[in-house]
């Protein structure tokens, strides 16, 4: 079901923005739609994203809990990433 979105703007915005989509060969109504859905698309996608980083962050929680987690020290963590990136670096300069 479609819905309707009503918002105020004053006339010479309007009118420059009506300009604007006739030149492209479109109306302010299809532009006005084009942002809504795009927006509502970065919203979903930001929503995906918080619901990834939510189990995966319940996942850290439970390996923890459940003592199958294992620590590494700081400078080995900085080591094991810099050699993780001089091999992704290596494979994409091959």
């Amino acid at each position: 079901m479609d819905t309707r979105i009503q918002f105020r703007v004053d006339e010479e915005t309007k009118r420059l923005a009506q300009l604007m989509t006739e030149s492209q060969g479109r109306t302010l109504s299809d532009a006005c739609r084009e942002l809504t859905v795009a927006l509502a698309e970065e919203q979903r996608k930001c929503m995906t994203h918080d619901l990834w980083l939510t189990e995966q962050i319940n996942a850290a929680f439970n390996k923890f809990d459940s003592g199958k987690s294992k620590f590494i020290e700081h400078d080995a963590a900085k080591k094991q990433m810099e050699a993780r990136k001089m091999k992704i670096r290596n494979r994409d300069s091959a």
